[in-house]
This record gives C-alpha cells, sequence and structure tokens, in this order.
C-alpha cells in the first residue's frame, strides 16, 4: 500500500511540476526577474519627442548603441534591422528602439543617418538621444538591467549587446545576445506570443 501512495504521490508531484513549468515560458509571462521601463521622453532621429507613452499597449525590443562606435554597433544594428525585416514579413505588429549611451555626441540627426546605413525602417525603428550621459547610466540597468559607462580614457563606451523584448505594460519579458547567433525565431515567437 506504501509503494502505491509512493508512486501516487509522485506522479502527482511530476504532473505539478510540468503544468507549472508548463506556464512559465517567455511567451508572455513575466519572468521572477523581469524589470519594468522606466518612464521617459527623449528625441528621436527626426527632432520630435518619443517616449513610453508612444509604446503603451505596443509590444517593443529595445537595444543600446551609438554612431561612432567602432565594434559592436555595426553589426548589432545589423542584426536588429534583419529581425525588423523578419517582423514585417511576419505581419507582426512590434515596435523597435535603439538608444545612445552616447547621448551627448549622438544628435539626432546623426541616429537618422546611422539608422539609414542599416536600412531602418523609421516608421516603426526609432532611435533616441537627447538626455545626459548621466541619465542613460542610471536608465539602462534600472529598466533593463544592462550596463552602461563612459570611460574618461576613451571616446568609445562600454554597453550591453542585448536584445529587449518589452510587453504592451513595459515590463521586459526577455533578452536575447543580439550581437551573435542572434536567435531570430525564438524572439519572434515571444513577439507573436505578446501580440
Amino acid at each position: 500500500m506504501r509503494t502505491v501512495k509512493r508512486k501516487i504521490i509522485t506522479i502527482l508531484t511530476i504532473a505539478i511540476f510540468l503544468i507549472v513549468t508548463g506556464c512559465s515560458g517567455n511567451g508572455g509571462d513575466i519572468p521572477s526577474d523581469a524589470t519594468t521601463v522606466q518612464d521617459f521622453t527623449y528625441t528621436k532621429q527626426n527632432g520630435e519627442a518619443f517616449g513610453l507613452g508612444q509604446l503603451k499597449d505596443k509590444v517593443w525590443v529595445a537595444d543600446f548603441i551609438f554612431t561612432n562606435c567602432e565594434t559592436v554597433c555595426p553589426p548589432l544594428t545589423a542584426n536588429m534591422s534583419k529581425l525588423q525585416q523578419m517582423a514585417k514579413d511576419k505581419g507582426l505588429d512590434v515596435e523597435f528602439v535603439s538608444f545612445s549611451v552616447d547621448p551627448e555626441n549622438d544628435t539626432p540627426e546623426g541616429m537618422l543617418a546611422y539608422g539609414e546605413q542599416f536600412g531602418a525602417d523609421f516608421e516603426s525603428w526609432h532611435f533616441l538621444t537627447g538626455y545626459t550621459q548621466d541619465e542613460i547610466e542610471s536608465f539602462a540597468p534600472k529598466s533593463f538591467g544592462a550596463h552602461v559607462q563612459k570611460p574618461d580614457s576613451t571616446d568609445q563606451v562600454i554597453h550591453g549587446l542585448r536584445f529587449y523584448i518589452v510587453n504592451k505594460d513595459g515590463i521586459v519579458i526577455s533578452s536575447y545576445n543580439g550581437l551573435e547567433n542572434p536567435s531570430y525565431e525564438e524572439m519572434l515567437s515571444d513577439i507573436e506570443k505578446l501580440q
């Protein structure tokens, strides 16, 4: 009789585990370590004000770049451009936001020219600047858990290389390496589940 009870308890435990873990993926459920994007209003590539208010009730993907970047930003931005095109091909309603990590040098005009180099569709991709270095170095970790630092000894900026998927409530539900072998299909799946 004890053996039967143990088997039943084991089966129930496994079933509960499967039910709980089956509901905890990135497809809309909020991870326990999720961050909420702080309210912001910055300046986008056409000089207009743009902020969290314009992203209300929208799914969006964010990253961090700067136009004078000599290493990681060009491939990072090329990968974001590919993700934008793939999302468009799938008919997904998603916005893209690239925050400058060198805002004191990245003008709206510079951000516009930079986006054009990568074939950005500015209807849904917003390149933001118009804040101080201190502001972005505080905003990035609080909103995305992303590190940003501009050392005094160089014109290059240290920053994260991830793509952050944000739900309609402004909560970051997942992030992916945006530089090396991006998981395009997984990101698109996350975006689709949030629609």
